[in-house]
């Protein structure tokens, strides 16, 4: 699709849309005193640029915002002590990794959201809250101008919400429809509960259906009980 025209160019309507969201989710995130967690393993210098790009305001009168770039061979083990509800964690490049996959995964319980900045083949829309991406089969090089020009865009866009504070108050969504959400363990004080975190805090949940759980595992939470373990403390 050719670029709309006040879009910039390589951004069609339809990421340009993805944009827009995005940018005021993540103003919202930042008003409410997040910090930004940006991984790409496999593309480090983006990663890197990315949180230059908010944490260095180059236009007079804007924010300086809190954004680190996370670069260990662990990404769950080194965000889950750093990260707070309310965070926003961004990743970066084609594909997902282990250690990234496994940290998009926990980020809901840690009260995390979520951005997938890439392009190559179709994204799986689900991997992240929001995922934007350059639909290119080909995949473009890692130093690929377009992939700068995202996150750019992204950054001009979060600060053109800030210049409407009326936009920033929404709450942001800890839970699905239904009421569930998901914790990670924490600990697990007998073989029928557990303390989990959750984007709502710590909280003691039943784990009666799923059984005696470990420090560490993921589970779907509804109702106060452990429904199902999506994944286990050595995934």
């Amino acid at each position: 699709m050719a670029a709309r025209a006040g879009l910039p160019v390589g951004i069609d309507e339809a990421l340009g849309t993805d944009l827009a969201r995005c940018a005021l989710t993540v103003a919202r995130r930042f008003a409410a005193g997040a910090t930004m967690w940006c991984l790409a393993p496999a593309w480090p210098e983006h990663a890197r640029h990315l949180a230059v790009e908010f944490v260095h305001p180059v236009i007079v009168g804007t924010r300086a915002l809190p954004a680190v770039s996370v670069e260990g061979a662990d990404p769950v083990s080194d965000l889950r002590p750093l990260a707070r509800s309310g965070d926003l964690l961004v990743a970066l490049g084609p594909a997902l990794g282990g250690g990234v996959n496994a940290a998009l995964r926990r980020a809901q319980a840690w009260g995390l959201t979520t951005v997938w900045i890439g392009s190559g083949p179709p994204a799986d829309p689900g991997a992240a809250d929001h995922v934007l991406w350059l639909d290119d089969p080909a995949g473009p090089a890692p130093h690929d101008g377009r992939i700068v020009l995202l996150y750019h865009v992204l950054w001009e866009l979060t600060h053109v919400c800030f210049e409407h504070p009326g936009l920033l108050t929404a709450p942001a969504d800890e839970c699905t429809d239904d009421g569930s959400c998901l914790g990670e363990v924490v600990s697990a004080p007998s073989e029928s509960d557990a303390v989990v975190r959750t984007a709502r805090g710590a909280e003691t949940i039943d784990t009666t259906l799923v059984g005696p759980r470990r420090s560490g595992d993921l589970v779907l939470i509804h109702a106060g009980a452990a429904i199902a373990v999506l994944e286990g403390a050595d995934a």
